[in-house]
């Protein structure tokens, strides 16, 4: 039967793939969901086939042959795109289309030659239709041929057979998905959400299969899904001791404005916030209060760049100020702009998109700008690139920086090739210029000399490129090395900038990574390293240093990402904050998690590594372990600070609360005036 035969086809090519793809992605294949992803693949299938075979006049092999060709395709690149970025790619990213394009040819030179494996399939699909099949055709004669005529009822028996095999797929699918059995008790979402809201790419990958993934993919693309709205009670506050260090924040104006909130998802946002915990102030409260504050986010730095054999100015300032040898910066779609954003914020950024931009018109009144603006700062940002990535020109000063200084405006010499990126001594250069006239300031400054590609010569990946070369290690990583020079010896010029100034014992510097240096693979840079970078999320670990030359030195061995920086610099400057708007933590205070918290979900401290991908649990010691309830606790919580990030994000509530309590603040005082006028007539 024709119908059966090409659902066959289907079916056997695209779970071949699926084996292949979770094969050479080193993913778990003997569990529960691969038995989702089967039933997933054969509804994709039979739906396909019977929409073929109804409409007859489709050449049935070719759309068969031309559909699995795009599943292999999309497999491999999704494979590559997750080796090379470290996420899997989603339609929600389309903005950094230009981006791709650019790197093209390292990122297809980044691909493990087993990759093409995925391949085998659609190519021995290719085989049977093109030699095999006529071959059996041709062996028939006539007469077979005619009995095989299908009659008008023997095709409606068969659509009527597809169609209940259908329904009986359909609802074994559902089934899975909820299931206890099929649902793992540690995992970070529910199937059922993950299906709704394919939100974390890396776990639908997981639990449905990178065909299934693409199909919602595109589904929630062109169709988006609210986030979902989790119903959040403002509970009576825990009545305790009051101390030096008790935090008060007045609640009586949010409290009211919630009371009259009619928006369903303003009114949730407003009851999550103001339900969590108020932390204290600590014995760091104000420690750096009144100094001037440089926050450098370094483009691609890992922890290469700390060695002091190579990289002086940074080591230096690594080993004399607060360092934590725990620090990571998580990857995900668009990371640059997205981590630079939660840097800004501490907001977990929405994971299949790139947030920065697409929601670059939104205001955040509790961002490190402002809160140091209404300290009585002047605030201003600087990058050494264009416009062609993240539209900071915009986002900058919605996120409240005083101004924001474009390469163009700074006057850097820069070029539109891929591979040649300005220098950032000239950037630093630039700040010192514009900053040495500031009384109090706080500055942003976001570099971009260490910037892929490293695959391929440029001016400054080749400037040291020889010192590296001689020490054993491959052109990739040279490359990388030497672009890392450029980037010290600018923060040289910036410390010797601000002693010559006479600010640098006022001036606070934040040191963090926007992420690893994309483009070189855990091959190349265990090169260097003396420990598996493949191991866990070892690839992500980074450089986060607080620097001043007053500071007493200090190694931490907590754990911690670039979410936590806004908290804990609000809290060493004493500066006028809510603490309960953020997703990070302050890193110095007493009741810090001392955790690292993934932007897929997966989350490491001193105990263990949980793999938000595969929903499980690995210890450092098997004799000091959590239970399950105690990872489901973890868990909610970060999932609920990403699903609450997001939904801020999307519906700019921050803004919402700022106008709104203001509105109300108005409200009262001219209430309050109409009151006195009446009375003192």
């Amino acid at each position: 039967m024709k119908l059966f035969k090409n659902y066959l086809l289907m079916t056997i090519t695209l779970f071949s793939i699926e084996i292949i793809f979770r094969l050479v992605m080193k993913m778990t294949i003997i569990e529960w969901s691969l038995l989702r992803v089967f039933i997933s693949v054969s509804i994709i299938s039979l739906l396909v086939s019977l929409i073929i075979y109804k409409t007859r006049r489709v050449p049935t092999k070719i759309i068969t042959f031309i559909l699995c060709l795009i599943a292999s395709i999309y497999a491999l690149l999704q494979a590559g795109f997750e080796n090379y970025i470290g996420v899997f790619m989603s339609f929600g990213t389309s903005s950094q289309a230009g981006a791709v394009k650019d790197y093209i040819k390292d990122y297809i030179d980044s691909f493990h030659w087993y990759y093409w494996l995925i391949l085998i399939p659609i190519l021995l699909l290719f085989i049977y239709l093109v030699f095999i099949e006529p071959r059996l055709y041709k062996k028939k004669d006539k007469e077979e041929l005619s009995i095989n005529i299908i009659t008008k009822k023997q095709s409606l028996n068969a659509q009527l057979i597809g169609l209940t095999s259908l329904i009986l797929l359909i609802g074994l699918f559902y089934f899975t998905l909820i299931s206890n059995k099929m649902q793992n008790n540690i995992q970070l979402q529910s199937n059922t959400s993950l299906f709704i809201n394919p939100s974390m790419p890396n776990i639908v990958v997981d639990q449905f299969g990178v065909t299934t993934f693409g199909l919602l993919d595109i589904k929630s693309t062109l169709s988006p899904i609210e986030e979902e709205i989790i119903e959040y009670n403002v509970n009576p506050k825990e009545i305790k001791e009051e101390t030096d260090y008790t935090r008060k924040i007045d609640d009586t104006r949010w409290l009211k404005v919630t009371e009259e909130e009619t928006n369903r998802q303003y009114k949730n946002l407003n009851n999550y916030y103001l339900s969590r915990k108020i932390t204290d102030k600590n014995k760091y409260t104000g420690e750096l209060e009144d100094k001037n504050l440089i926050v450098i986010m370094m483009e691609s730095a890992n922890n290469i760049a700390i060695d002091e054999k190579y990289y002086p100015n940074l080591s230096k300032i690594y080993n004399e100020g607060w360092t934590w040898k725990n620090a990571y910066s998580p990857r995900n779609s668009c990371s640059t702009g997205n981590n630079e954003m939660s840097g800004m914020t501490s907001l977990y950024t929405i994971n299949n998109s790139c947030t920065a931009n697409i929601y670059k018109n939104n205001i955040y009144p509790e961002s490190i700008f402002n809160l140091f603006t209404e300290a009585g700062y002047s605030t201003s940002s600087y990058h050494n690139y264009t416009e062609q990535y993240y539209r900071r020109k915009i986002i900058h000063p919605n996120m409240g920086s005083g101004h924001y200084y474009g390469v163009e405006e700074l006057g850097i010499p820069y070029s539109n090739k891929y591979e040649e990126w300005p220098s950032d001594v000239e950037l630093m250069e630039k700040v010192l210029e514009n900053i040495k006239d500031e009384n109090k300031h706080m500055t942003w400054i976001t570099t971009v000399s260490s910037h892929q590609p490293y695959g391929v010569d440029s001016k400054l990946g080749n400037l040291y490129i020889d010192e590296f070369l001689n020490l054993g290690y491959s052109k990739p990583l040279a490359r990388y090395m030497s672009k890392l020079k450029t980037l010290d010896e600018a923060i040289g010029v910036l410390i010797q900038g601000l002693k010559e100034q006479g600010t640098l014992d006022d001036t606070v510097i934040v040191f963090y990574a926007d992420h690893y240096p994309y483009g070189l693979n855990d091959k190349v840079l265990n090169e260097y390293f003396d420990y598996d970078v493949s191991i866990n999320n070892e690839t992500d670990r980074t450089p986060f240093i607080i620097y001043n030359t007053e500071l007493e030195p200090n190694q931490s061995d907590d754990y911690t990402t670039y979410m936590n920086i806004l908290p804990t610099i609000a809290n060493l400057f004493n500066l006028d904050y809510d603490p309960r708007l953020y997703a990070g933590e302050d890193i110095l205070s007493d009741d810090y998690s001392k955790r690292a918290y993934f932007a897929n979900g997966s989350w490491q401290d001193e105990k263990a590594y949980y793999n938000a991908t595969t929903g499980k649990i690995s210890y450092i010691n098997e004799e000091n372990t959590y239970t399950t309830e105690e990872i489901q606790i973890i868990n909610k919580e970060i999932d609920e600070k990403i699903k609450m990030s997001n939904l801020a994000i999307r519906t700019n509530y921050f803004k919402h609360l700022y106008d709104s309590i203001k509105e109300n603040e108005i409200k009262e005082t001219t209430t309050k005036v109409d009151k006195d006028t009446k009375g003192s007539s």
